[in-house]
């Protein structure tokens, strides 16, 4: 079972330059999708400030809804203080409204990230800080006084009607924009990388349906109209595979088989 508490002073993972902070989350789930956001990008800290349930880390909901996650949940740890959850972070991001006396500079994610991820942040002396990505209760959001506490609060660029984003969807969006501006992970390939036809074979192609069109009366050789290379032309632009060559010759083939009876 994931642990309800911790050390607050508990190191944060090897390798991992991110925390997330949830301040008082209300909802089960919102935790549950939390770890598995975070999951899917490569982060691994978790920090819990007041939440409604001590148990929350345990509770059904909170499963189900990280889906394969658990290992995020069993690592997370419940603190009563944001500043035990933000010990050992460099650099502080809010995600709410800032206020309106004064407060940190407000960041749209993708520039400040680049930042943060080159070095640029105070203090840095050009290495990647430890960042902390702090969320308030679905409910308040962020007060004031933790919002002090952050050297920028994140704006994600959302439509000025309806700037209403779940908890975890929030995290998703901040912790792929982070990923990426950390170099990302790379695309890995589904199928294998085409075999693209050459120019003799494409000729050939072209030869075989020649015959094939020839055969079915759609071309005439005594008037061909430059149909031929108007195909050629067409090939080139496709950047037919070697398969689709099998496939078109295939086709000619099977016209050539036809007879008038099957015209």
């Amino acid at each position: 079972m994931p642990p309800s508490s911790a050390d607050p002073g508990a190191p944060a993972p090897a390798l991992d330059p991110t925390r997330f902070v949830l301040i008082e989350t209300s909802h089960p789930g919102n935790v549950g999708s939390t770890a598995r956001a975070m999951k899917v990008m490569g982060f691994r800290d978790l920090v819990l400030v007041r939440p409604r349930f001590a148990d929350v880390l345990s509770q059904e909901d909170t499963v189900a809804m990280a889906s394969g996650a658990a290992d995020i949940l069993a690592r997370a740890r419940i603190v009563d203080r944001l500043e035990d959850a933000l010990d050992g972070c460099t650099f502080v991001c809010a995600t709410a409204m800032t206020p309106r006396d004064f407060g940190p500079p407000t960041r749209m994610p993708r520039e400040l990230f680049a930042e943060l991820a080159g070095g640029a942040a105070p203090g840095a002396a050009r290495t990647t800080p430890q960042v902390a990505f702090v969320f308030g209760s679905e409910r308040y959001g962020m007060s004031n006084e933790d919002v002090y506490r952050a050297h920028a609060v994140l704006s994600i660029p959302t439509h000025p009607d309806y700037g209403s984003l779940n908890l975890a969807q929030a995290v998703q969006l901040l912790a792929y924009d982070w990923r990426q501006a950390l170099g990302g992970f790379p695309v890995q390939a589904r199928t294998a990388d085409p075999q693209w036809a050459d120019a003799q074979s494409v000729q050939g192609l072209l030869q075989h349906l020649e015959r094939s069109l020839i055969h079915l009366g759609y071309l005439d050789p005594a008037s061909p109209k430059k149909l031929m290379p108007r195909l050629n032309q067409l090939f080139n632009r496709a950047g037919l595979t070697q398969e689709e060559v099998h496939i078109l010759r295939g086709i000619a083939r099977a016209i050539e088989k036809t007879g008038p009876a099957d015209r």
